[in-house]
């Protein structure tokens, strides 16, 4: 071969690292009650950094869901056919506990190693954590209905994939799925026209449209429809208990932007049989505790998407001359990588503290569960929107080599805007913020109680949390609060952030967020933190260690 065709200044494959090398990830295990499943988290790390994960990920992507309505006689299956990779990352994620496990755990931080490990490997492959995430947040809203919960709980939480259409009860572990958003209401699940009618042996039927419908090989499904009372949640299995389908009609599978490896489909409803869960007329407060643990896993998934475009960047910049010398020794590299770094080490500080909450909230803390409920919702709001722009930026430093498919770029970028749009995209995250603030007794009191922990620890965090203190007041103009609700999240993400880094990261990561985010000495875009920053240290905690 001529020699124009040898292959100068470019980055070696990523392979053979661990996504669990993470400083502020091991450290937030350490410090709230995990660190007894920190092996177990750098393990699933190092799996998820192998060249076996990362061929799985590639190949559950670029194979996508198959449905299959008929088989060849003409009779209505409703099947889902999926490469055997998106069952290969089913299997680990469900082994490593990443689904409702956590739930049966009785160790003190258990939902917090939970969300390490599932922030772990959502950064091999990030579409098959929707069943998981979905997985783990029906188990508390299926204890509203006791009797369901006795013999369904045990399913979920079991440590085996267990695929296919057979009865719930003859298999050795479920996936859960939720169906709630209908084609003419959205984010407004009260506009739902999904009929409930009592079959009179204890059971519903349910007739109705679902226009989105993640995961519809699930083993059940919670969902919303109106009987008598008003909306009501329900519980509906794929396949009956006598081993017939339940006619949930799959008419076709979203043609998506990313989350390709998992399928999303529009239902029928064709007189569905289902349980009812909670009480009758009180489907969305049933409802809520689920939304609520799934928002969770969007903070982390942002997170996680940050930390591995980081990682890429990082990689990238380490092995690539330009202009004479290493990308990652220029100075304007430097920022931007930097900046980079600061954002996703803000994100995962602040999506474990949010796990930590939830421990503490089940073992009876009201004041963790107030914070819970709050910080939330405004980190769902901003979080999950700066993953998008974090990703754009992370596939940036790549050049034209970020923007072809094989660096696994474009599936970041693809994937970002998911976790900003499910479970209400900006404007519903950010009203719920409001009634948050309006309906949830303590719930500003523990917000301003953790962001207060680190008061006269920096002086930009001190005062960016009295400007907070001053927009609350207008929020008592219903109107100017809706005006002001993104600013207000944002501003209370921020505050959060900042309060959690100068406590617990390294003090240059701190000083950098506290100097650009909170006090404004930045730009609109990543690479404008102010001159004088240390980036060493920043740049050193973040860097790829196993992989150089």
């Amino acid at each position: 071969m001529s020699a124009t065709h040898e292959v100068l200044n470019q980055a070696p494959p990523l392979v053979g690292f661990s996504t669990a090398d993470d400083p502020a990830l091991l450290e937030a295990l350490r410090r709230d009650g995990g660190g007894w499943g920190e092996s177990e988290v750098r393990d699933l790390g190092a799996r998820a950094g192998s060249a076996e994960v990362q061929d799985w990920a590639r190949m559950a992507e670029e194979h996508s869901p198959v449905l299959h309505t008929h088989d060849r006689y003409g009779h209505r299956i409703d099947e889902v056919e999926y490469h055997p990779a998106y069952h290969q990352l089913m299997d680990v994620a469900v082994q490593s506990g990443q689904h409702a496990a956590a739930w049966s755990e009785s160790r003190p931080g258990a939902h917090l190693v939970r969300a390490a490990k599932f922030y772990a490997f959502a950064q091999a492959e990030p579409g098959h954590g929707c069943p998981i995430s979905m997985t783990y947040a029906a188990v508390p809203a299926l204890r509203a209905e006791p009797e369901l919960a006795a013999v369904y709980e045990p399913l979920l939480a079991a440590r085996t994939y267990d695929f296919g259409l057979r009865p719930p009860l003859a298999k050795r572990g479920l996936i859960a799925g939720m169906s709630m958003t209908e084609k003419q209401g959205g984010s407004d699940v009260r506009a739902n026209t999904t009929q409930a009618v009592p079959d009179g042996a204890g059971n519903y039927v349910l007739t109705g449209h679902k226009w989105f419908t993640s995961a519809p090989m699930s083993d059940v499904f919670l969902t919303l429809a109106h009987t008598e009372e008003g909306l009501t949640c329900f519980l509906v299995p794929r396949v009956l208990p006598d081993g017939s389908r339940n006619p949930l009609r799959l008419m076709r599978l979203k043609n998506k932007l990313g989350n390709r490896s998992n399928a999303s489909a529009e239902i029928e409803y064709e007189s569905a049989m289902a349980w009812r869960v909670g009480e009758p007329g009180r489907g969305v407060r049933t409802i809520v505790e689920m939304v609520n643990v799934t928002r969770l896993d969007c903070v982390i998934g942002s997170a996680a998407g940050m930390r591995a475009g980081l990682r890429q960047a990082l990689h990238h910049a380490e092995h690539r001359r330009a202009f004479g010398a290493e990308l990652v020794d220029q100075p304007l590299m430097r920022n931007v990588l930097a900046d980079l770094a600061v954002e996703s080490e803000a994100a995962t500080t602040l999506a474990m503290r949010l796990a930590t909450a939830l421990d503490r909230a089940e073992a009876g803390d009201e004041g963790e569960a107030a914070l819970r409920r709050l910080g939330l919702a405004v980190s769902k709001y901003w979080v999950c929107k700066r993953g998008s722009t974090h990703a754009a930026e992370a596939l940036e430093c790549l050049g034209g080599n970020g923007y072809v498919e094989e660096s696994g770029m474009p599936r970041l970028y693809r994937e970002a805007p998911l976790l900003s749009i499910w479970e209400g995209s900006g404007n519903v995250a950010a009203l719920d913020v409001l009634r948050a603030l309006s309906r949830e007794s303590g719930a500003l009191e523990a917000f301003l109680a953790e962001v207060d922990t680190a008061a006269g620890a920096d002086a930009r965090l001190d005062a960016a949390v009295d400007r907070l203190r001053g927009l609350l007041p207008q929020l008592a103009d219903p109107e100017r609060a809706q005006l002001l609700a993104r600013r207000l999240a944002e501003q209370m993400t921020l505050v959060l952030q900042g309060s959690l880094l100068v406590r617990y990261s390294h003090p240059a990561v701190a000083d950098a967020f506290c100097a650009s985010r909170l006090d404004g000495d930045w730009g609109h875009a990543f690479g404008t933190l102010p001159p004088g920053t240390d980036t060493g240290p920043i740049l050193e905690r973040a860097r790829p260690k196993d992989a150089r």
